[in-house]
């Protein structure tokens, strides 16, 4: 009535359950239980390096920090280096290191518009410190006019920023009638005029490539 499964029949059905379904790009074998049991990739799926960069990465692998300490230090020595080369791209006004924000023909005309010129907001800094160093002496009519002069410099720096405003939109709408874009564009490009023509000329960051008085 029940019939007795041989030892035959048993290798049978494993080594059809064990075996192994191809694929296009590999194979997969499937054990006994159903479970799949590994892959075998026949490509590797990435591009090849190159050989400068298989280079550095095989001297990494060989010679690495020898501790956490040896490895800080290696990274903040990098990153020294990065801000120096940074630093010296400002320096320059090499744009192929500069920051987006500063780049393209654009900025480079608002830069030299704004350092062509002279403008109260340059001494900024230094006309609020000596008014403050002024209300600072105990005499009621020495800090009125102190107070008087603070609102007057500020009305001026105002004023000045609207003229130069104006100025710089049709400079740059002659200039670049056209051009449009978040770095190359004019968008932004008046704020960023204003900001720098509140930096003393010595402090500006690319560092200007014209004189005052010169024609822009």
């Amino acid at each position: 009535m029940f019939r007795r499964r041989t030892s035959d029949d048993d290798s049978d059905n494993g080594s059809t359950a064990a075996s192994s379904v191809s694929s296009g790009s590999g194979s997969t074998a499937v054990g006994a239980d159903g479970t799949t049991r590994g892959a075998v990739s026949l490509s590797k799926g990435r591009p090849t390096p190159k050989r400068s960069e298989a280079e550095a990465n095989r001297a990494t692998r060989m010679n690495p920090p020898r501790d956490r300490r040896t490895a800080l230090k290696v990274q903040r020595e990098r990153a020294k280096a990065d801000r120096s080369t940074a630093r010296a791209a400002l320096l320059s006004g090499d744009e192929k290191y500069l920051s987006a924000r500063d780049r393209g023909p654009v900025r480079r005309f608002v830069r030299d518009f704004i350092d062509a010129r002279r403008t109260i907001g340059e001494y900024f800094l230094v006309i609020g410190l000596v008014i403050v160093m002024v209300s600072l002496w105990p005499n009621p009519v020495v800090q009125n006019w102190a107070i008087s002069a603070w609102f007057a410099v500020i009305v001026m720096i105002v004023a000045e920023a609207f003229f130069i405003s104006y100025r710089l939109r049709r400079a740059l709408a002659s200039r670049f009638p056209e051009e449009k874009g978040p770095h190359e564009g004019r968008r932004g490009a008046v704020f960023y005029g204003i900001m720098r023509a509140f930096q003393l000329r010595r402090l500006r960051l690319p560092k200007p490539r014209v004189k005052p008085g010169a024609t822009v």
